[in-house]
């Protein structure tokens, strides 16, 4: 590790919260004589990089900060400099640098320091707001402040897998949601199609998450996990309010998928170049009915698969007295092959954006997992 670097990461962890990239920048203009220092974040519609300072939003797809963004890799123009602020396949924006010198080694001390802001931003953020309140471009609903603060992140990229996810209309999401976590040996997936308006689908999907999490961190089975959460609901209340799930557990030594479907969202497999609709057994959405017995079915996945899940708000955008419906959504999907799967979501949700000429009315979620196979 070179000496800027060393310094850098000091800086980073000595600095006040408020204060990184300024801290940082202490260290860039005396180790490389850089001037101008200033971060981007990509905002809730990963439409936008907004400044941290006084610059104004980038939102022109050919710009070097959103290629920078967008391959993941430092792009150098006039003297500019556009590095990826990223951590663990969590994109969270670019680092603006000017001056930079045209020298290989000099980008990659750089890029480190970038990834080091994105892990330190990542660490402080539960402490101030700065940061959350620099990425937004209008004001989110309470609902939709409720229902970002429940997310593990927007992307994660491990060396078996990789996964992405968006809620729509970012602002003012109300109920559908995802989390995910694994281990090492497994990777668990939920996804929510909520029910509801307002704070009230935000405070149902809540819970819904929270007793998943509950049951899952407790060793339960992915079926009893299901059960928890079902009771949940049920118990607060009796079968006047459920929502629909789909809950996922990827072995990652195998390649075996464990799936309840609680009256989920729809699950779309990209094999080949080929988009087919993974049948599954439905159950009923939890809190539907009181102690509902809920079970497992599995499926294998083949290296180099792609899995989709929409909800209804994706199927249901209507632009034109028209619906986006299936065959709209399998054509696009095949079309996403070659992209990472923020990428894929990213141009799926912009694809419906401009089919209804504006943001969807619904709420719509979309999750993309793509599975790499087992790794030694």
């Amino acid at each position: 590790m070179s000496e800027p670097v060393s310094q850098a990461r000091r800086a980073l962890n000595q600095t006040p919260a408020d204060r990184l990239v300024s801290g940082v920048g202490e260290v860039l203009g005396r180790s490389y004589g850089i001037t101008d220092v200033e971060l981007y974040q990509v905002d809730y519609r990963l439409a936008e990089l907004l400044p941290l300072g006084d610059g104004e939003p980038i939102d022109s797809p050919g710009h070097p900060a959103w290629r920078a963004f967008d391959h993941q890799s430092p792009i150098l123009t006039d003297g500019n400099g556009w590095f990826p602020v990223t951590m663990r396949g969590e994109r969270r924006g670019v680092l603006c640098l000017s001056p930079v010198p045209d020298d290989p080694d000099v980008l990659a001390a750089l890029a480190e320091i970038a990834t080091s802001l994105a892990h330190e931003v990542a660490a402080v953020s539960a402490g101030t707001d700065v940061y959350r309140a620099a990425r937004r471009s209008q004001r989110l609903t309470l609902a939709a402040e409720m229902q970002w603060d429940l997310l593990p992140g927007r992307s994660r990229i491990r060396p078996s897998f990789s996964l992405a996810g968006q809620l729509e209309p970012a602002y003012t999401v109300r109920g559908d949601s995802f989390d995910w976590s694994d281990d090492g040996e497994r990777l668990w997936l939920a996804t929510i199609n909520g029910t509801g308006e307002g704070v009230a689908a935000s405070l149902l999907t809540s819970l819904a998450t929270h007793s998943l999490r509950n049951a899952r961190r407790a060793g339960l089975s992915l079926a009893d996990q299901a059960a928890l959460a079902d009771q949940a609901i049920y118990d607060l209340h009796r079968g006047e309010q459920h929502l629909s799930a789909l809950l996922m557990e990827l072995d990652l030594r195998s390649g075996t998928m464990a799936v309840v479907d609680a009256g989920s969202p729809r699950l779309v497999l990209l094999r080949g170049g080929e988009v087919t609709e993974q049948p599954l057994e439905a159950q009923f959405p939890l809190g539907m009915f009181e102690a509902t017995d809920y079970h497992e079915q599995k499926f294998p996945l083949e290296r180099d698969d792609r899995l989709f899940v929409v909800s209804d708000g994706v199927l249901e955008a209507t632009g034109q007295h028209m619906r986006y419906g299936e065959t709209a959504l399998d054509r696009f999907l095949r079309r996403t092959g070659p992209m990472a799967p923020l990428d894929a979501v990213r141009s799926l949700i912009g694809d419906l954006r401009a089919f209804v000429a504006g943001d969807l009315v619904d709420d719509a979620v979309v999750v993309c997992l793509d599975w790499y196979g087992p790794q030694p």
